[in-house]
């Protein structure tokens, strides 16, 4: 490309190019260290939304800004003013895009750190609306962008419905995440912190996309499930569990006495109900006859669902079970097998001494037995 303009203009380009550029760069430490000032310690809350913007306004835009500067002070043909006019507008509402964009995720992110823990059904609405704003955000965007190119924005929208249709067949397993996402956001089976079991998976949710839900697993690691094939599965949810009901079994030995066994449901009812109101009895029972043991059953409810308060509940029981059976001298049973023989058969007679064996001497070894 030829460029027709003297030395002096171009120096002058240049000069005005740097003048702007540092300007601007100086524009926004300045913002940048002001806005950190007044928004330190929480104070002014609102201005770190502005403070945002300034740090989402990176030096590509600054560099074209300061150039689309120094261009316009040059004496440019009617094609290069054009050309001058729509670079205006690609970078101007690029940056604005950018703008928002950093807006909605701060915003987002700021609110999703709030209701995480009050109000975990709204937290995963949230991540699922901040990502539809922003795909509303830029679809606008591009459509202004377009409409002041000079671009037919009625065709166009025509046309991107008319083979929407071919796209839509394209991509339909992504679109069938989209549509589960949507599914979970107004249903909610589960919510962002709910721990749940999916299939032999389980974890807890962090979080909720258009395409994917991500858990944390116990183990640490972190599981993903594609929308669609997660709604096929039945999930349980154990995060809205109002009580968690409890069956546990333990045996006796078949020695122990008539009386003893006859005590055990009450005192293992005793010892539940010691717990107050941290659990609730249902029934203790003999239950049957095992290989090696007298088989107990015992049903109670924990009224906490977390898992650690009825891991704490069980092993008060199974202590204070223990201390009370040693007390009674009451033994658990292990497996053990008793053989009894009814009677033992007679000997068989020994066999008739050899005639050669009973001339030896007594004592002697059964070497010296030989056969010619």
């Amino acid at each position: 490309m030829k460029f027709d303009y003297s030395s002096y203009e171009m120096t002058v380009a240049a000069t005005i190019f740097g003048v702007v550029l540092a300007a601007l760069l100086v524009l926004k430490l300045v913002a940048a260290r002001q806005l950190a000032r007044l928004t330190a310690g929480g104070r002014m809350h609102f201005l770190s939304y502005v403070r945002e913007v300034v740090d989402a306004t990176r030096m590509p835009f600054l560099l074209a800004l300061s150039l689309l500067v120094a261009i316009s002070q040059l004496d440019l043909a009617a094609g290069r003013q054009k050309w001058l006019q729509a670079a205006w507008i690609v970078i101007l509402l690029t940056q604005v895009g950018l703008w928002g964009a950093r807006i909605i995720s701060v915003a987002s992110a700021s609110a999703f750190e709030r209701q995480r823990i009050h109000n975990p059904s709204a937290a995963t609405h949230l991540m699922l609306g901040a990502l539809v704003a922003r795909i509303v955000l830029w679809s606008i965007t591009v459509l202004i962008m377009l409409d002041n190119l000079g671009f037919n924005i009625t065709t166009l929208m025509a046309s991107l419905g008319i083979g929407g249709i071919a796209v839509a067949l394209a991509v339909q397993n992504i679109l069938g995440d989209v549509f589960s996402s949507v599914s979970i956001a107004l249903d909610k089976p589960f919510v962002i912190g709910d721990f749940i079991v999916v299939d032999s998976y389980m974890g807890t949710v962090e979080y909720v996309g258009m395409k994917t839900t991500r858990l944390r697993s116990l183990g640490g690691e972190q599981i993903i499930f594609s929308n669609t094939e997660l709604l096929k599965n039945r999930i349980r949810n154990y995060k809205r569990m109002q009580e968690r009901r409890v069956l546990f079994e333990f045996g006796i030995a078949y020695e122990t006495a008539l009386d003893d066994v006859e005590q055990v449901p009450e005192m293992v009812k005793a010892i539940i109900e010691a717990q107050q109101a941290a659990v609730r009895f249902d029934r203790a029972h003999f239950k049957g006859y095992g290989d090696s043991a007298l088989l107990f059953e015992v049903v109670y409810f924990v009224l906490d669902p977390d898992f650690n308060k009825y891991m704490d509940s069980q092993q008060t029981i199974n202590l204070a079970l223990l201390r009370r059976f040693r007390e009674k001298n009451i033994g658990f049973a292990y497996p053990t097998t008793t053989l009894y023989i009814a009677g033992m058969p007679a000997p068989a007679p020994a066999a008739a001494p050899d005639a050669a064996a009973a001339l030896l001497p007594a004592g002697a070894p059964a070497t010296y037995l030989k056969k010619d």
